[in-house]
């Protein structure tokens, strides 16, 4: 079952179009990582230099990897309440800004060669 996990994991990460989307995968997981590891380091939210430094680091290279989108401010806001470094809110902020908009039953229909479209 391991390794059926392994697997998962990457092809997830091939899954992925651009070396952007990668590296913000990554710099998302090992952020969220950190202060769930160091917790007593972050626990304090805003209060805690280090937790500040480190989220307005992520942000800021989230933004420049990705382009601002608006799942940010929510995510930097959550990270400033003590206690929310325990739910991975930078991996789900990179989740909702990579993840590939399902397309309507018109545009799968329309994106079919010609003579297919029943």
């Amino acid at each position: 079952m391991l390794g059926m996990s392994g697997m998962w994991s990457f092809e997830f990460f091939r899954s992925l179009k651009t070396r952007e989307n990668r590296l913000a995968w990554l710099i998302a997981i090992a952020a969220d990582a950190i202060q769930i590891g160091a917790l007593p380091f972050f626990a304090e939210g805003a209060v805690s230099p280090a937790d500040t430094v480190l989220d307005l680091a992520v942000a800021a290279i989230l933004a420049r990897l990705l382009g601002w989108h608006w799942a940010l401010l929510p995510t930097f806001a959550a990270e400033l309440i003590p206690g929310l470094d325990l739910f991975p809110t930078w991996t789900a902020a990179v989740f909702f800004m990579t993840r590939r908009p399902v397309p309507s039953a018109g545009e799968a229909k329309a994106a079919l060669p010609p003579g297919q479209n029943s």
